[in-house]
């Protein structure tokens, strides 16, 4: 984390109501894009060929490079919403839960890890908001210790994603689903944090009174530089249970998902505080 800290320069914990962090996921708590992770798993199981891993590799590998800008994203949105219909869905929801604490938990970056623990500290809940599916951000939300999670909501009929959408949390979808938690838990936005490398995610960092941009895109950057916006790089991804240890690296999937969420949203949180 760099030395802008988007926390040092206010006050003791808030005491007038309930506050809230959004965190976008890929590339400002996770390495690398939540969806693409799986593809391994979801190629072994047969719901991906070789030529969806050929082309989801590709968009990665731009994705890391520059960044995703507004068209790139509705192309990938199109593309992965084509790729996924007639999948099942409580398969996909298993393959997940098997390979969560393989694939994902050794790529979340410490300093976000650490932030999510300073907000906790502070008394503020933890929202993961991100474009990737539902299936996918809620297993990773729930090892963080989240409180809440807006995601993509693909339409299923029969046990089975259709291709279309029924939710798509991307640009303004992002600031509805915002919107709506802070009407449903009583958020005041311009109480509120919000974290995102991309660009694409302006309208969500604006809608907060305590926008950071982390591993922010140029454009991000060139935005957040304008407005005056703290910069945070976050370069340092590790296992989440590196940092704790007595953990048991045998642990089941199901096991690690419920503990890791005790482990990021109790343990730390009480271990930071008494320091």
């Amino acid at each position: 984390m760099t030395a802008d800290d988007p926390l040092a320069r206010n006050e003791p914990p808030d005491r007038a109501g309930p506050v809230a962090a959004f965190f976008d996921l890929d590339k400002t708590v996770i390495a690398k894009s939540s969806t693409f992770v799986f593809s391994k798993p979801f190629y072994a199981q047969g719901l991906l060929n070789r030529r969806s891993v050929l082309e989801s590799s590709y968009a990665h590998f731009l994705f890391q490079l520059s960044g995703a800008d507004h068209d790139q994203m509705e192309r990938m949105r199109a593309h992965l919403t084509s790729m996924c219909a007639g999948w099942d869905v409580e398969q996909v929801k298993s393959i997940v839960a098997e390979t969560l604490h393989e694939l994902v938990e050794p790529l979340i970056y410490a300093e976000a890890m650490d932030l999510i623990a300073d907000h906790r500290i502070r008394g503020h809940d933890v929202v993961i908001v991100s474009a990737s599916g539902e299936e996918i951000v809620a297993p990773i939300a729930a090892a963080l210790g989240a409180d809440h999670v807006a995601a993509t909501r693909m339409v299923v009929a029969d046990g089975h994603y259709t291709g279309e959408l029924d939710f798509y949390c991307y640009g303004a979808g992002k600031v509805a689903a915002i919107d709506k938690l802070a009407a449903d838990q009583g958020y005041e936005l311009a109480r509120c944090y919000a974290y995102s490398d991309s660009v694409t995610d302006l309208p969500m960092l604006s809608a907060v009174g305590h926008p950071t941009a982390v591993n922010p895109d140029r454009a991000l950057r060139r935005e957040a530089t304008a407005r005056g916006w703290p910069v945070l790089t976050f370069s340092n991804p590790v296992s989440l249970w590196s940092r704790f240890p007595s953990s048991s690296s045998t642990v089941a999937a199901t096991a690690a998902v419920g503990l890791g969420a005790l482990v990021a949203g109790a343990v730390s949180y009480r271990l930071l505080r008494k320091r």
